[in-house]
């Protein structure tokens, strides 16, 4: 089953980080990956860039409502994410467990399924 581990960071934190922890933290999630995909767990990752360089999009009664980055709205933003096939709920979490980022972020597990299925 495709499930998607979603690394939740404050914001600002990488900034407040330091540029030399910075990329020993992203080196560790590098290692992460590599880990996942010698184990044949990883379908996809990628890091994302902070939300400042964002754009929302809302269309309502057909007219579009931009808001750019940051949002103030929100303590946190997704910083990146794992794409896994793992064979259970409870594999995806013991993988989220094994993940550096666990130590400075949030890591939400999120089964990838249709958004609506016929079930109530």
């Amino acid at each position: 089953m495709p499930y998607m581990l979603l690394i939740m960071e404050p914001h600002g934190q990488r900034a407040e980080r330091g540029l030399a922890a910075g990329q020993d933290a992203y080196a560790r999630m590098l290692r992460f990956g590599e880990g996942l995909k010698a184990r044949g767990l990883l379908r996809a990752s990628e890091s994302l860039a902070s939300t400042e360089q964002a754009v929302r999009l809302q269309v309502r009664e057909g007219l579009p409502r931009l808001v750019d980055g940051p949002f103030a709205e929100t303590k946190e933003m997704v910083g990146g994410f794992y794409l896994l096939d793992c064979a259970t709920r409870d594999e995806a979490v013991a993988i989220a467990h094994e993940c550096p980022a666990a130590a400075w972020a949030t890591i939400e597990v999120r089964e990838l399924a249709p958004c609506y299925d016929g079930a109530v």
